[in-house]
């Protein structure tokens, strides 16, 4: 097992069959949900790369529709996404297939059809890889017949700083040299981002001059502190360390989500800028962040946290957020809220498919209240009911009760 996983053993068999025809419950008897959970999310991860030769992204969500999203995203593999995914395996036991991941994220920075700094984009083709065709990696994109033109979504062909972040959280954890020399070469462009307070967002657009995202995130920037500190860059880890924790508000013991891009406090609720920071950084006294998402994201709307099914993307209540609420259990396990853990769990199964893979959105459309950055002004980003890799990635990390940020 890597040093990620943290699961324990089951019980005996034999004792477990002993006490169940006593009618008794061992004290550890949530362990075996627990166990199957990591097991089914992460069986379709699993059979992907495994059914696949080479190095190989995986795609990121299902695309059986006919809507837009279904068109656009038919070959879509988010880099974030897969370096999750990656991480996940890795936490399994499955080295062999995370190290397949972790190549073509190397190879993906390598063999740009333009970058040569060290950046990743934030999505590519899904597929295999080859190491034989230099300069070769594009965004991906779709046929549009009514243009009679091939399309390149601008978000996916940009190169935002939290998923850069997290290839190098994987290279990191496997630790060979090539992937330790791809996550230098993406602190490198990492650098280039910094600002007064934090690093900024990264870009978005085409090359070759795609353009700048001013904005500063907390998410992004946790994620930042926790990729310099695996390289040793002590005063880059510092500077974005720095900037979550100038995020935190007091009064309502929480984090905002960073700065907009004219430098004021987003004051917006969000649950991976509230829940990372105590995953990554325990026993901080940051845990108040935890019950801030459950009052502001927990459905149903205004029940006790110990009658919550699960989250939302942000505070309308409109449906529930499964990576969201896999990343919530995570933390849940962690700080020993055991019973609303096991809930959250419990939503997150029945929204897998006969496929394996878990719904995105217990909805079919989840509003985030966030845009694109395609149309400006819209808050045109939504999650649909699509089996979701990263969902599942992070449904598997709950259930083995690894976290991400080591």
């Amino acid at each position: 097992m890597s040093r990620f996983s943290s699961a324990c053993p089951a019980l005996p068999r034999r004792a477990a069959l002993a006490m169940a025809l006593l009618g008794l419950h061992p004290a550890r008897s949530e362990q075996p949900a627990w166990t199957a959970l990591a097991r089914d999310a992460l069986a379709p991860i699993r059979a992907a790369v495994s059914g696949a030769e080479g190095p190989i992204l995986l795609k990121s969500f299902t695309t059986e529709g006919r809507e837009d999203f279904d068109r656009v995203h038919a070959e879509v593999a988010f880099t974030y996404d897969n370096a999750l995914a990656g991480l996940a395996l890795l936490s399994g036991g499955e080295r062999d297939l995370a190290a397949r991941i972790a190549e073509a994220l190397r190879l993906a920075q390598e063999q740009d059809r333009h970058w040569q700094d060290g950046r990743l984009r934030n999505a590519y083709p899904a597929g295999r890889i080859f190491p034989e065709a230099p300069r070769s990696l594009r965004p991906p994109g779709w046929w549009d017949a009514a243009r009679g033109q091939w399309l390149e979504d601008g978000y996916q062909a940009g190169s935002a700083a939290g998923p850069v972040a997290f290839a190098m959280l994987l290279w990191t954890a496997l630790g060979d040299p090539p992937f330790r020399r791809a996550a230098e070469r993406a602190a490198d462009w990492l650098e280039t981002l910094r600002a007064p307070s934090g690093y900024r967002g990264g870009t978005i657009g085409h090359e070759p001059a795609p353009d700048a995202l001013p904005w500063v995130s907390t998410e992004q920037n946790l994620d930042l502190a926790v990729a310099f500190a695996r390289l040793g860059r002590v005063a880059a880890a510092d500077h974005a360390a720095r900037f979550v924790r100038s995020m935190w508000q007091a009064p309502e013991r929480r984090f905002a989500m960073g700065l907009t891009p004219e430098g004021a406090v987003n004051t917006g609720s969000a649950l991976d800028a509230n829940l990372w920071p105590p995953l990554a950084w325990p026993e901080q006294g940051l845990e108040p962040a935890l019950d801030w998402v459950l009052t502001r994201h927990g459905l149903p709307s205004g029940a006790p946290p110990e009658e919550m099914d699960g989250l939302d993307f942000n505070d309308d209540r409109d449906g529930i957020w499964l990576e969201g609420t896999a990343q919530a259990t995570l933390l849940l396990r962690r700080l020993g809220r055991e019973a609303l853990a096991s809930r959250f769990a419990a939503t997150i199964a029945r929204h897998r498919r006969p496929d394996g893979w878990i719904a995105a959105s217990s909805t079919a459309w989840l509003t985030t209240g966030l845009g694109t950055g395609l149309r400006p002004g819209a808050a045109d980003f939504l999650y649909p009911a699509r089996g979701h890799l990263a969902t599942n990635a992070w449904a598997a990390l709950a259930g083995l009760n690894a976290s991400p940020f080591g």
